[in-house]
Protein backbone atom coordinates (compact mmCIF):
# COMPACT_ATOMS: atom_id res chain seq x y z
CA UNK A 1 0.00 0.00 0.00
CA UNK A 2 1.11 3.32 -0.72
CA UNK A 3 0.58 5.69 1.29
CA UNK A 4 -0.27 9.45 -0.39
CA UNK A 5 -1.18 11.17 2.59
CA UNK A 6 1.28 10.64 5.49
CA UNK A 7 -0.72 10.17 8.79
CA UNK A 8 1.42 11.97 11.42
CA UNK A 9 0.65 11.97 15.21
CA UNK A 10 -1.62 15.81 14.97
CA UNK A 11 -2.85 13.69 11.48
CA UNK A 12 -4.13 11.05 14.04
CA UNK A 13 -5.27 13.08 16.32
CA UNK A 14 -7.44 15.42 14.14
CA UNK A 15 -8.93 12.10 12.36
CA UNK A 16 -9.56 10.95 16.07
CA UNK A 17 -11.88 13.54 17.29
CA UNK A 18 -13.59 14.10 14.16
CA UNK A 19 -14.45 10.70 14.25
CA UNK A 20 -15.97 11.30 18.08
CA UNK A 21 -17.79 14.44 16.64
CA UNK A 22 -18.95 12.38 14.06
CA UNK A 23 -20.16 9.81 15.95
CA UNK A 24 -22.02 12.08 18.11
CA UNK A 25 -23.56 14.11 15.21
CA UNK A 26 -25.09 10.60 14.11
CA UNK A 27 -26.17 8.64 17.53
CA UNK A 28 -27.03 11.86 19.16
CA UNK A 29 -30.95 10.74 19.00
CA UNK A 30 -29.22 7.93 21.21
CA UNK A 31 -28.16 9.72 23.82
CA UNK A 32 -31.27 11.99 24.96
CA UNK A 33 -32.53 9.98 27.52
CA UNK A 34 -34.89 11.33 30.41
CA UNK A 35 -32.30 12.05 32.43
CA UNK A 36 -29.91 13.45 29.18
CA UNK A 37 -28.98 17.27 29.11
CA UNK A 38 -29.61 16.94 25.00
CA UNK A 39 -33.25 15.42 26.07
CA UNK A 40 -34.46 18.78 26.26
CA UNK A 41 -32.62 19.90 22.96
CA UNK A 42 -33.51 17.27 20.56
CA UNK A 43 -34.93 20.49 18.25
CA UNK A 44 -31.86 22.11 17.88
CA UNK A 45 -29.17 19.42 18.24
CA UNK A 46 -29.12 18.47 14.54
CA UNK A 47 -28.50 21.98 13.58
CA UNK A 48 -25.34 22.34 15.95
CA UNK A 49 -23.82 19.15 14.00
CA UNK A 50 -24.34 20.53 10.67
CA UNK A 51 -22.66 23.28 11.98
CA UNK A 52 -19.78 21.52 12.90
CA UNK A 53 -19.26 18.50 10.58
CA UNK A 54 -17.81 20.64 7.84
CA UNK A 55 -16.02 22.60 10.11
CA UNK A 56 -14.04 18.98 11.13
CA UNK A 57 -13.93 17.71 7.97
CA UNK A 58 -12.36 21.25 7.13
CA UNK A 59 -9.46 20.51 9.98
CA UNK A 60 -9.01 16.91 9.17
CA UNK A 61 -8.13 17.99 5.13
CA UNK A 62 -5.69 21.00 6.07
CA UNK A 63 -3.97 18.61 8.76
CA UNK A 64 -3.29 15.99 6.31
CA UNK A 65 -2.63 18.27 3.17
CA UNK A 66 0.19 19.48 5.69
CA UNK A 67 1.79 16.41 6.06
CA UNK A 68 2.89 15.87 2.60
CA UNK A 69 -0.28 16.71 -0.01
CA UNK A 70 2.32 17.32 -3.01
CA UNK A 71 0.78 18.21 -6.76
CA UNK A 72 0.96 14.19 -7.57
CA UNK A 73 -1.30 13.72 -5.07
CA UNK A 74 -3.88 16.72 -5.89
CA UNK A 75 -3.72 15.35 -9.45
CA UNK A 76 -4.59 11.86 -8.34
CA UNK A 77 -7.28 13.20 -6.08
CA UNK A 78 -8.92 14.80 -8.65
CA UNK A 79 -9.06 12.42 -10.86
CA UNK A 80 -10.56 9.92 -8.55
CA UNK A 81 -13.09 12.53 -7.30
CA UNK A 82 -14.03 13.13 -11.04
CA UNK A 83 -14.65 9.33 -11.37
CA UNK A 84 -16.60 9.22 -8.59
CA UNK A 85 -18.49 12.10 -9.41
CA UNK A 86 -19.53 10.44 -12.19
CA UNK A 87 -20.76 6.99 -10.74
CA UNK A 88 -22.83 8.87 -8.36
CA UNK A 89 -24.37 11.47 -11.35
CA UNK A 90 -25.57 8.05 -13.39
CA UNK A 91 -26.05 6.41 -10.23
CA UNK A 92 -27.11 8.41 -7.13
CA UNK A 93 -28.12 5.48 -4.64
CA UNK A 94 -31.47 5.09 -7.10
CA UNK A 95 -32.65 1.53 -5.44
CA UNK A 96 -29.28 0.72 -3.90
CA UNK A 97 -27.02 0.86 -7.07
CA UNK A 98 -24.66 3.10 -5.52
CA UNK A 99 -20.87 2.22 -6.75
CA UNK A 100 -19.45 4.85 -5.42
CA UNK A 101 -18.39 2.89 -2.20
CA UNK A 102 -16.30 0.38 -4.92
CA UNK A 103 -13.77 3.35 -5.57
CA UNK A 104 -13.43 4.66 -2.24
CA UNK A 105 -12.80 1.17 -1.20
CA UNK A 106 -10.45 0.12 -3.43
CA UNK A 107 -8.52 3.57 -4.02
CA UNK A 108 -8.26 3.66 0.23
CA UNK A 109 -6.81 0.04 -0.22
CA UNK A 110 -4.04 0.89 -2.35
CA UNK A 111 -3.22 5.05 -1.33
CA UNK A 112 -3.84 4.92 2.20
CA UNK A 113 -6.48 5.69 5.07
CA UNK A 114 -5.71 9.26 4.76
CA UNK A 115 -6.37 9.43 0.96
CA UNK A 116 -9.33 7.73 1.24
CA UNK A 117 -11.11 9.92 4.48
CA UNK A 118 -9.79 12.85 1.44
CA UNK A 119 -11.32 11.03 -1.40
CA UNK A 120 -14.40 10.31 -0.01
CA UNK A 121 -15.63 13.80 1.94
CA UNK A 122 -14.52 15.42 -2.13
CA UNK A 123 -16.16 12.73 -4.11
CA UNK A 124 -19.54 13.78 -1.99
CA UNK A 125 -19.02 17.58 -1.83
CA UNK A 126 -18.06 17.77 -5.79
CA UNK A 127 -21.17 15.39 -6.73
CA UNK A 128 -23.01 17.64 -4.72
CA UNK A 129 -22.19 20.33 -6.47
CA UNK A 130 -22.98 18.75 -9.98
CA UNK A 131 -26.09 17.24 -9.32
CA UNK A 132 -28.05 19.94 -6.92
CA UNK A 133 -27.86 17.61 -4.21
CA UNK A 134 -26.34 19.98 -1.68
CA UNK A 135 -28.72 20.02 1.58
CA UNK A 136 -28.33 19.31 5.22
CA UNK A 137 -27.76 15.55 4.51
CA UNK A 138 -24.83 16.54 2.73
CA UNK A 139 -21.96 16.38 5.86
CA UNK A 140 -23.45 13.37 7.19
CA UNK A 141 -22.86 11.69 3.58
CA UNK A 142 -19.40 13.33 3.61
CA UNK A 143 -18.34 12.00 7.08
CA UNK A 144 -20.13 8.57 6.44
CA UNK A 145 -18.09 8.01 2.69
CA UNK A 146 -15.03 9.43 4.75
CA UNK A 147 -15.05 6.55 7.35
CA UNK A 148 -15.68 4.49 4.15
CA UNK A 149 -12.07 5.24 2.76
CA UNK A 150 -10.18 5.47 6.32
CA UNK A 151 -11.20 1.93 7.20
CA UNK A 152 -10.40 0.66 3.55
CA UNK A 153 -7.10 2.09 3.96
CA UNK A 154 -6.74 -0.09 7.65
CA UNK A 155 -7.75 -3.29 6.37
CA UNK A 156 -5.07 -6.39 7.37
CA UNK A 157 -2.10 -6.77 4.55
CA UNK A 158 -2.87 -9.72 2.15
CA UNK A 159 -2.64 -10.13 -1.28
CA UNK A 160 -3.76 -11.39 -4.20
CA UNK A 161 -6.89 -13.56 -3.87
CA UNK A 162 -7.41 -13.13 -0.16
CA UNK A 163 -7.23 -9.72 -0.62
CA UNK A 164 -9.92 -9.23 -3.46
CA UNK A 165 -12.31 -11.04 -0.92
CA UNK A 166 -11.27 -8.97 1.96
CA UNK A 167 -12.57 -5.90 0.29
CA UNK A 168 -15.49 -7.26 -1.02
CA UNK A 169 -16.43 -8.76 2.41
CA UNK A 170 -15.74 -5.50 3.61
CA UNK A 171 -17.47 -3.25 0.88
CA UNK A 172 -20.42 -5.47 1.74
CA UNK A 173 -20.31 -4.43 5.08
CA UNK A 174 -19.68 -1.07 4.09
CA UNK A 175 -22.71 -1.00 2.30
CA UNK A 176 -24.95 -1.63 5.29
CA UNK A 177 -22.76 0.81 7.20
CA UNK A 178 -23.11 3.63 5.50
CA UNK A 179 -27.02 3.28 4.89
CA UNK A 180 -27.84 2.89 8.58
CA UNK A 181 -25.67 6.06 8.89
CA UNK A 182 -27.04 7.71 6.64
CA UNK A 183 -30.64 7.45 7.87
CA UNK A 184 -29.89 8.59 11.04
CA UNK A 185 -29.24 12.09 9.18
CA UNK A 186 -33.50 12.08 8.78
CA UNK A 187 -35.12 9.54 10.87
CA UNK A 188 -35.26 11.68 13.95
CA UNK A 189 -36.94 14.47 11.83
CA UNK A 190 -39.92 11.85 10.41
CA UNK A 191 -42.85 12.75 12.28
CA UNK A 192 -45.40 10.71 10.32
CA UNK A 193 -44.00 7.42 11.55
CA UNK A 194 -45.93 4.25 13.27
CA UNK A 195 -45.13 4.95 17.11
CA UNK A 196 -43.48 1.63 17.32
CA UNK A 197 -40.25 3.35 14.35
CA UNK A 198 -40.35 7.18 15.52
CA UNK A 199 -37.93 8.37 17.48
CA UNK A 200 -38.92 9.55 20.97
CA UNK A 201 -36.86 12.30 22.84
CA UNK A 202 -36.15 11.11 26.28
CA UNK A 203 -37.19 8.10 25.84
CA UNK A 204 -34.12 5.27 26.91
CA UNK A 205 -31.51 4.54 24.53
CA UNK A 206 -32.83 0.98 24.43
CA UNK A 207 -36.25 1.55 23.13
CA UNK A 208 -34.74 4.25 20.52
CA UNK A 209 -32.64 1.52 19.28
CA UNK A 210 -35.69 -0.78 19.08
CA UNK A 211 -37.16 2.03 17.10
CA UNK A 212 -34.34 2.83 14.91
CA UNK A 213 -34.24 -0.95 14.19
CA UNK A 214 -37.61 -1.62 13.21
CA UNK A 215 -37.67 1.42 10.82
CA UNK A 216 -34.36 0.26 9.11
CA UNK A 217 -35.50 -3.22 8.30
CA UNK A 218 -38.70 -1.61 7.04
CA UNK A 219 -37.62 0.98 4.79
CA UNK A 220 -33.95 0.82 3.96
CA UNK A 221 -32.68 -2.99 4.40
CA UNK A 222 -33.74 -4.13 1.26
CA UNK A 223 -31.57 -1.37 -0.48
CA UNK A 224 -28.72 -1.65 1.12
CA UNK A 225 -28.54 -5.71 0.44
CA UNK A 226 -28.82 -3.98 -3.31
CA UNK A 227 -25.64 -1.81 -2.48
CA UNK A 228 -23.86 -4.35 -0.49
CA UNK A 229 -24.23 -6.77 -3.23
CA UNK A 230 -23.48 -4.87 -6.12
CA UNK A 231 -20.18 -2.93 -4.12
CA UNK A 232 -18.68 -6.72 -3.11
CA UNK A 233 -19.34 -8.30 -7.08
CA UNK A 234 -17.34 -5.31 -8.45
CA UNK A 235 -14.85 -5.66 -6.37
CA UNK A 236 -14.59 -9.31 -7.29
CA UNK A 237 -15.16 -8.65 -10.54
CA UNK A 238 -13.37 -5.67 -11.79
CA UNK A 239 -11.32 -5.19 -8.31
CA UNK A 240 -8.24 -7.00 -9.80
CA UNK A 241 -7.68 -5.09 -12.86
CA UNK A 242 -8.56 -1.17 -11.08
CA UNK A 243 -6.03 -2.35 -7.69
CA UNK A 244 -3.47 -3.10 -10.39
CA UNK A 245 -4.05 0.01 -12.64
CA UNK A 246 -3.69 2.03 -9.41
CA UNK A 247 -0.73 0.36 -8.03
CA UNK A 248 0.75 0.66 -11.46
CA UNK A 249 -0.07 4.77 -11.15
CA UNK A 250 1.11 5.09 -7.80
CA UNK A 251 4.56 3.73 -8.83
CA UNK A 252 5.01 5.25 -11.74
CA UNK A 253 3.80 8.94 -9.69
CA UNK A 254 6.44 7.80 -7.17
CA UNK A 255 5.03 9.39 -4.05
CA UNK A 256 7.49 7.90 -2.00
CA UNK A 257 10.39 9.20 -3.69
CA UNK A 258 11.80 12.19 -2.33
CA UNK A 259 14.08 15.27 -3.86
CA UNK A 260 17.36 16.27 -2.96
CA UNK A 261 19.73 18.23 -4.68
CA UNK A 262 23.42 17.36 -5.31
CA UNK A 263 26.11 20.29 -5.36
CA UNK A 264 27.42 21.17 -8.71
CA UNK A 265 31.11 20.09 -9.17
CA UNK A 266 34.06 20.75 -11.47
CA UNK A 267 35.65 18.18 -14.13
CA UNK A 268 37.62 17.29 -11.03
CA UNK A 269 35.01 16.85 -8.45
CA UNK A 270 35.75 19.95 -6.41
CA UNK A 271 33.08 22.17 -6.04
CA UNK A 272 33.01 25.32 -8.02
CA UNK A 273 34.69 28.61 -6.70
CA UNK A 274 32.05 31.39 -4.84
Amino acid sequence: MTSVLALRPRSVLALFLASVVGLVGFGWPFLTGATSTLAGHSADSPYLFLLLLPLVVGVVLAELSEGGMDAKAVAMLGVLAAAGTALRALSPGTGGLEPTLFLVVVAGRVFGAGFGYALGTTVILASSLVTAGVGPWMPFQMVGLAWVGLLAGLLPVVAGRAERVLLAVYAGVAGFGYGALLNLSFWPFSHSLPEAMAYVPGDSTAANLRHYAAFYVTTSFGWDCVRALVNAVLVLVAGRVVLATLRRAARRAAFAATTSFDVPTTARGAPPPP
